[in-house]
């Protein structure tokens, strides 16, 4: 839906090479806008591509046909294990229902097929600030009563962090997540010279707490309870996320 930038383009081939480096057959890419991560992708990988997105008048890729779905009403509209690599960056974010898209990308995607997804990071520490002082994510500003641009940054509705993201994806039924950045942010490299320290010991104090009195870390989420305030997280600008649909 949001047009992608370089690095995030990038981020999604690597996170493909790294998890399945010869992967191939049908491949969905779902909000491609004018088809920049198709192209990157059908030179690198040997897929047959198709497009789903709300609109057909972005794409710019020769001999596609986009099919048009609007994701906020209306279900992926393609057989169950049809394809075997989806991506979907910087669209989850503009869905009110993520946690459903996810289950029917679950459903289209085949047996051991890999499926990418990005949204911003809120948790980089240029957001956190902004959060702490003005009460607004990054990226994820006050929207307007009725008129946002709800496929730009004016319609980002959903912040979500790895954490949730991660919830989503294993509550779907994804494996094997891959979690990965598409670049560091300067201003959060900063931050992280003075904040590092105090992030590190409280989310330590923070974890012991949770584990002791009120349960709710177990060994199953813990990783990812862990990585919220990994260093690539407190600073990297884009989640990148790969995953499996296991047999």
């Amino acid at each position: 839906m949001a047009l992608s930038t370089d690095n995030i383009l990038r981020a999604v081939t690597r996170t493909i090479e790294e998890m399945s480096p010869k992967i191939s057959g049908r491949y969905l890419d779902i909000g491609a806008g004018r088809g920049e991560l198709i192209q990157l992708i059908t030179e690198k990988f040997q897929v047959s591509p198709a497009v789903c997105d709300y609109t057909d008048k972005l794409l710019r890729v020769p001999g596609l046909e986009v099919t048009v779905v609007d994701l906020n009403t209306e279900p992926l509209p393609f057989a169950g294990d049809a394809f075997d690599l989806i991506t979907c960056t910087e669209v989850i974010e503009h869905i009110e229902h993520y946690r459903r898209t996810l289950r029917e990308i679950f459903h289209v995607l085949k047996p051991e097929g890999l499926f990418v997804l990005t949204t911003p990071n809120v948790l980089n520490l240029r957001s956190r600030i902004r959060f702490l002082l003005f009460g607004f994510f990054s990226l994820f500003g006050p929207l307007h009563w009725r008129e946002s641009e709800r496929y730009l940054t004016g319609g980002h509705i959903n912040p979500m962090s790895l954490f949730y993201v991660a919830h989503a994806l294993s509550d779907a039924g994804f494996e094997d997540l891959h979690v990965s950045i598409d670049k560091k942010q300067r201003a959060s490299l900063v931050w992280l010279i003075f904040l590092w320290l105090p992030i590190w010991l409280f989310s330590r104090w923070a974890i012991f707490r949770e584990k002791t009195r009120f349960k709710t870390i177990d060994a199953q989420n813990e990783p990812f309870v862990r990585r919220m305030n990994s260093v690539d997280l407190l600073v990297g600008r884009t989640l990148v996320v790969g995953c499996r649909k296991k047999v």
